[in-house]
């Protein structure tokens, strides 16, 4: 692996030219045809082999004209004061507000306060019921502004008008500000770590490329294979980041191997044959979690896993091809400017190399030497120390709540939750999540009234609406209205009573077969698919991880102890995602308007991308402790030796992949903030806790048998020499300049 890297990174740098053009190609190329393409589908959600959505099938084919994939807006209308809306003024508003409604773009039908019976029974507060000929995401602007304006006209009457549902548009739409903030602070960290505009530049312009590429190609093939808008929010976060870091470690390996006194093309041959070798590798960490998400069954998580997956495919090709032919055009210029003159102009006369090499002996050890040198002699008080302080964060995970989104989640100030807020008052806490009964039939009418006989006498159920047919009679649809709101606990009991009541009623009704579906329900079976695809779901990707890593450094320790340090880092992101999104700690702080429930993707979408991105760090500092250690360090100089070279490094691309993430907190979408906070406290737990202390008091503890590998097992693998031992048997090519001490980037 580290030779054929090696031979590609010196084709690179030599043939700097050509690399480049064929990059901007195919930059140009993804753009063309994402720009030629066609407009992206409407966002779908679907959950395979649930009984949710088999009755939501069951209505789109039986119930055509009902819409069942268009949006739908429920506007809440209450009168003033003691006022009811039944007052001839009164009434007469709301018949406008519901012709006002009718004539707004994209509206298939409005069902009015008065013609469905949706008066509370103080006659002070009714809805009217909007259906759309489109999907949420497929709504104009036309559309959002009719259904203001027409609202704001009975505000203007002196009616109290609100609005839920997914027509209604959420003021939570994605800025950019976090990309942007995250560019910009890693412009910074980068600009500080290597002291030079140039260095600095180079990762952040290749992970743009990246991202530019892997983007546009998610544009370009959306309509063939349904990719949604969002699909790409993933890859666009997850494509920087790492693009930004395997770059970084790449021109960090290349100013290392020239300060080593190697000649130019050599140095990136080097850097692309080391340190590429463990960029490939951490790479495909990340893209076996990311992919491993198709084992949840759920389509919309299956396609951002792929595409971000193919985004950081991207990200691994242009680290070890574009960053060294870019290298070959600023071959000094990346270095700090002090440092520059070394390497430019007449070479140094013995005199001056013999004062340079006095000068590097004299040399302090950066601060990573100095760090595992506290470690090494402290093992196992930093252990202990480390442990029990990301076990205390874990703690909240205990009081872990899943949901999903909901409007009673929202802000106080939003109109869906003043909506929400506005009907549980007037017609009880479970009009807002009620169930939806589909009875199949050959007399669907006779055998649905009888079901909705049987469910009035069920504990729990507040209200039972009279069947609604289709026009071939097979099929009906039956509401149920808990006597519960839709996140209450008793309300999941009653669904699933409701379900074990359907055998029953089958045989007792006529009916063929009895579905229960709704909000309610939705969340039941989406937490079920869930949490039936967690344990394959890590077993599939701690696995193959644990046997990527046993190839890479020849250990069963070193892949066991990574893996348990991913699970510490994990729970302590979660515990501290739940202290402040679900129980309030610092809600003010971090923005959050309404504290409930995580959301029920996050912690499999955490899990996910957690273990990738914390097998990045693992690779890219234990495959340098592995190269001195094969190189024949002790231990002990070992783990000094990697912390001495890429201690520096990977805390500052933890500090960058922090940044980006943290970026995303700044968003006004919830989820969103929720996922970047999640992130941005899973890799500062998982870098500079469990990677910069853990790992080296194990490495300190351990010593030699950290390495140990069965000697039937050490035959078996084939030999990938990540740590590049093949390529110190090759004669190197000297460079004109001395070598000297590494105090760039170490």
């Amino acid at each position: 692996m580290a030779t054929f890297l090696s031979r590609l990174g010196r084709f690179a740098f030599r043939r700097r030219g050509l690399v480049v053009l064929l990059w901007l190609l195919a930059l140009v190329g993804a753009g063309v045809a994402a720009s030629t393409a066609a407009a992206p589908p409407a966002d779908t959600f679907s959950m395979p082999g649930t009984e949710s959505q088999k009755a939501f099938d069951l209505l789109q084919e039986k119930f055509p004209d009902a819409r069942a994939d268009g949006a739908a807006a429920r506007v809440v209308i209450r009168a003033p004061g003691a006022e009811k809306l039944t007052s001839p003024t009164r009434k007469a508003q709301v018949e406008q507000l519901v012709k006002d409604l009718s004539a707004a773009p994209q509206v298939a039908r409005v069902a009015g306060p008065f013609e469905a019976k949706a008066v509370s029974a103080d006659g002070t507060t009714a809805y009217a019921y909007v259906t759309y000929e489109a999907g949420a995401t497929a709504l104009t602007d036309a559309a959002h502004d009719g259904l203001d304006d027409a609202m704001e006209e009975a505000r203007d009457a002196g009616l109290a008008v609100e609005a839920g549902g997914d027509a209604v548009k959420i003021e939570q739409a994605m800025s950019g500000t976090g990309e942007k903030l995250g560019i910009l602070v890693s412009a910074v960290v980068l600009l500080l770590t290597f002291g030079s505009l140039v260095a600095a530049g180079m990762p952040l312009l290749t992970a743009v490329i990246g991202v530019g590429i892997g983007v546009s190609g998610i544009t370009a093939l959306a309509g063939t294979f349904g990719l949604s808008s969002t699909t790409s929010m993933l890859a666009t976060m997850i494509g920087l980041a790492v693009g930004i870091d395997y770059a970084l470690f790449i021109v960090s390996r290349y100013r290392s191997e020239i300060t080593e006194g190697r000649e130019r093309a050599e140095a990136a041959s080097r850097a692309v044959g080391t340190a590429g070798s463990a960029v490939v590798f951490a790479g495909l960490t990340v893209i076996i979690a990311l992919a491993g998400l198709a084992v949840v069954d759920v389509p919309m998580l299956t396609k951002m896993g792929l595409t971000a997956a193919g985004t950081v495919a991207i990200a691994v090709l242009v680290a070890i091809t574009l960053v060294p032919a870019l290298l070959g055009f600023a071959p000094v210029r990346v270095l700090a400017r002090r440092d520059r003159k070394q390497y430019t102009g007449k070479p140094l006369s013995k005199r001056q190399q013999r004062a340079a090499a006095k000068r590097a002996a004299r040399r302090r050890p950066n601060l990573g030497a100095r760090w595992a040198g506290l470690v090494l002699r402290h093992p196992v008080a930093v252990l202990l120390l480390g442990v029990v302080s990301l076990g205390a964060v874990a703690v909240p995970a205990a009081s872990l709540e899943l949901g999903l989104p909901g409007e009673g989640s929202m802000a106080p100030h939003t109109t869906q939750r003043k909506a929400y807020d506005m009907l549980s008052d007037a017609f009880g806490p479970g009009f807002n999540g009620p169930l939806t009964v589909t009875v199949e039939a050959g007399d669907a009418r006779t055998a649905a009234e009888r079901v909705r006989t049987a469910l009035e006498g069920v504990r729990g159920v507040d209200a039972v609406s009279p069947a609604t047919v289709n026009s071939s009679g097979d099929t009906a649809l039956v509401t149920v209205v808990p006597a519960t709101g839709p996140t209450d606990g008793r309300t999941e009991d009653l669904v699933r009573s409701l379900r074990g009541m359907t055998e029953g009623l089958e045989s007792s009704s006529g009916a063929s077969e009895i579905l229960v579906a709704g909000q309610t329900a939705m969340l039941i079976d989406f937490s079920r698919t869930l949490d039936d695809a967690l344990l394959p779901y890590l077993a599939l990707v701690v696995g193959l991880a644990f046997l990527l890593l046993m190839l890479v450094f020849r250990s069963l320790l070193v892949p066991l102890k990574a893996a348990l340090g991913f699970l510490l880092s994990v729970s302590a992101a979660l515990g501290a995602v739940v202290a402040v999104f679900q129980w309030g700690w610092l809600a003010d702080l971090f923005g959050v308007d309404q504290p409930g429930p995580v959301m029920s993707t996050l912690p499999i979408f955490m899990i996910g991308v957690v273990f990738g991105l914390a097998m990045d760090y693992e690779v890219f500092l234990v495959s340098r402790i592995r190269e001195a250690y094969v190189h024949g360090a002790r231990p002990g100089e070992a783990v000094a030796t990697g912390f001495r070279y890429g201690g520096r490094v990977v805390a500052a691309a933890a500090i960058i992949m922090t940044s980006v993430f943290s970026g995303f907190v700044v968003e006004d979408n919830d989820f969103v903030k929720m996922i970047g906070f999640g992130l941005a406290a899973a890799v500062l737990f998982d870098a500079f806790v469990v990677r910069m202390a853990i790992v080296p008091a194990l490495f300190a503890l351990l010593g030699t048998s950290a390495w140990w590998l069965p000697k039937w097992l050490d035959r078996l693998l084939p030999d990938i020499d990540v740590e590049g031992e093949k390529l110190n048997r090759q004669p190197a090519i000297p460079s004109e300049y001395p070598a000297r001490e590494n105090n760039l980037v170490g």
